[in-house]
């Protein structure tokens, strides 16, 4: 069961990330930008929705 949930838990990172890159280099046409963000994942992502 824990390889499961480590599983999940990854792959809602990866996801969280992905996005918050999308949302970066969609703005601001920047990899220094798009690798921060990147980094933060979904917080950023949930700053973007909550702030734009």
């Amino acid at each position: 069961m824990s390889s499961t949930k480590s599983t999940t838990t990854s792959t809602g990172i990866s996801l969280g990330a992905a996005i918050a890159v999308a949302i970066s280099w969609s703005m601001y046409h920047s990899v220094f930008w798009a690798i921060i963000h990147g980094i933060l994942g979904w917080v950023y992502v949930i700053y973007y929705i909550i702030f734009y």
